[in-house]
């Protein structure tokens, strides 16, 4: 067991992997810098999902004071492959511990682990936007916040299908089996394994209603919802407001059905759908897009190239001339280096450089969110032959803008 010490002022913190029996004490170090007391009924929910596997914690004087863990699973890149990933979650320090530099020590041995086991990609979702950067994530992929009211469907938007409303049990068993079988459709996406649905079943599922669309091959989407009322004593009539808490489907006909069944919910007054895709699209199928009210825009997923070659290779690009781009990565010395782009992949070379970055802004390249050229007027890549910055945008844009999709 590798065990690093850091030398703080106050005392050593000692970061090493998390030993079976030590889950607990850990997960109390998230849940208190969460604000929420880890009882033994919750704790009892969660152990399934918060394995010492893949988990690190920060020691001093014998017990947890910080955290951070990850399960594996596969991402979807550009082109359809779905690469080895780390999803990182339970990333605390406890409030008397911060800024002593536990949390550095905490990623720096949680990258050099990924990168032992062969994770090609780190994705995470961040609680704050300014930690991350510092450790190489990017935002890979941003979603929006839609509030639906008083919508109607075009003439001409897709329609056909049934939708159904499933009991606990039976959503439990098919909704974890539709998600896999329609497969990761668009870039950011993961696979939900069983150390995610462990919890996920009685979180999501249980405590939503769930509905399912079948289409001419049988079921292609699901919904998971719940209510709220909005009733109050100055406004009886007003009905309840219904979100959104996952919704996939396996092309756009499934989507329309399954929005069609949420509108047509009765007593409900407005359906918000937080999170979805940028190219979400409902707005055009409505009759009045202004029905489909963006009320916000986040950034949804992070990303951490773990081998940069692999990734680089990986993906699928669009048409262009060749682009060289140095990346320099202080964290994981083996990715630094020079490499060459074309329509056809992605290899290390020796020529000279075209644009020059750091990890974070290649992760916010690499799924296709924004282009490079967007990026470098921000002053986040830096431009070393101005010809080269157009065929760089169009060897990074993908067809589909990238969407995770999955709350971890």
């Amino acid at each position: 067991m590798v065990t690093i010490t850091v030398r703080g002022s106050s005392g050593d913190y000692r970061i090493r992997p998390l030993e079976p029996g030590e889950e607990r004490a850990a997960f109390e170090v998230l849940g208190r810098a969460l604000h929420r007391t880890v009882t033994d009924e919750y704790w009892a929910r969660r152990e399934g999902s918060f394995p010492a596997e893949r988990r690190f914690g920060a020691f001093a004087s014998g017990e947890p004071v910080g955290v951070t863990g990850s399960f594996a699973t596969r991402l979807a890149v550009p082109g359809g492959k779905a690469l080895p990933a780390a999803a990182v979650d339970g990333v605390a320090v406890r409030a008397d511990h911060t800024r002593r530099g536990v949390l550095t020590a905490l990623m720096a041995a949680q990258l050099a682990d990924c990168a032992r086991r062969g994770d090609v990609l780190a994705v995470l979702h961040a609680s704050e936007a300014t930690i991350y950067g510092r450790f190489g994530y990017g935002i890979a992929s941003r979603g929006q916040s839609l509030r639906v009211a008083g919508a109607s469907f075009r003439a001409d938007a897709p329609s056909g299908g049934e939708v159904r409303l499933l009991g606990t049990a039976e959503a439990q068993e098919l909704v974890p089996r539709l998600y896999a079988e329609m497969g990761l459709s668009r870039a950011g996406m993961i696979e939900r394994r069983e150390v995610w649905w462990s919890y996920a079943r009685e979180r999501l599922i249980g405590e939503h209603q769930v509905a399912v669309h079948s289409g001419p091959r049988g079921d292609d989407g699901f919904v998971l919802y719940r209510t709220e009322d909005l009733r109050t004593f100055d406004q009886p009539n007003l009905g309840a407001a219904l979100t959104v808490g996952d919704l996939h489907a396996a092309d756009t006909a499934a989507v329309a059905g399954l929005w069609r069944f949420l509108l047509r919910v009765d007593l409900v007054s407005e359906v918000r759908a937080p999170g979805r895709p940028l190219d979400d699209p409902l707005a055009a199928m409505l009759t009045d897009p202004r029905a489909c009210a963006v009320t916000g825009l986040d950034d949804e997923s992070w990303l951490r190239l773990v081998d940069v070659p692999a990734a680089l290779a990986a993906r699928e690009w669009g048409p262009g001339e060749p682009v060289v781009v140095e990346v320099a990565d202080p964290q994981l010395p083996a990715n630094s280096g020079r490499y060459r782009i074309t329509p056809g992949g992605a290899e290390a070379t020796t020529g000279a450089a075209d644009l020059r970055t750091g990890p974070e802004t290649l992760a916010m390249l690499y799924l296709g969110d924004r282009p490079p050229s967007a990026l470098a007027a921000a002053g986040r890549l830096e431009v070393l032959n101005p010809a080269a910055l157009p065929h760089a945008d169009t060897l990074f844009a993908t067809r589909v803008t990238p969407w995770c999709g999955t709350p971890f």
